[in-house]
């Protein structure tokens, strides 16, 4: 116990002179107003589905990435274009329903085509379960770099 009561003294100590010098004492974000730049790497964010140059989206709707899903929350059904002699299988609905994601990355890592990916936009947030079920659309946008308010543009 006094071992422990002496860690925590020195570390609240040398917290509170490097906040009385002016100073950053402990790692602390004052979230909104200051975003964190030193997320890892491989930081699992919002998913993305990545598109083709001509704007549609890489999917081919496997189902791959549903399959592999623990937590099932991924739907896709798929459509099938004639035209298209090169991808004529597309997903027309493509859903994520993150109220129950659990972001372990076994979707992105399933995809053959590697169409699906994950940013390190860490900011969602839905005021009902309707709204935490994503659409392709909505996963076609590219989402805002770190930092940024979303829908502004602006820090």
């Amino acid at each position: 116990i006094v071992r422990g009561l002496l860690i925590t003294g020195r570390v609240f100590a040398r917290n509170m002179l490097r906040w009385m010098t002016g100073r950053k004492g402990a790692l602390t974000t004052y979230y909104p107003e200051e975003k964190r730049w030193d997320y890892a790497r491989g930081n699992r964010g919002k998913h993305v589905l990545t598109q083709r140059p001509d704007g549609k989206p890489q999917c081919i709707a496997c189902n791959m990435c549903a399959t592999v899903c623990p937590a099932k929350v991924i739907e896709i059904e798929a459509g099938f274009d004639p035209t298209d002699t090169v991808h004529p299988k597309y997903p027309a609905r493509f859903e994520i329903d993150y109220s129950r994601c659990i972001f372990c990355g076994l979707c992105v890592e399933a995809c053959p085509t590697r169409a699906l990916t994950l940013t390190s936009a860490y900011e969602m947030s839905f005021t009902s379960r309707e709204e935490a079920i994503l659409t392709k659309e909505q996963l076609l946008e590219p989402p805002p770099p770190l930092g940024t308010a979303p829908g502004t543009g602006e820090g």
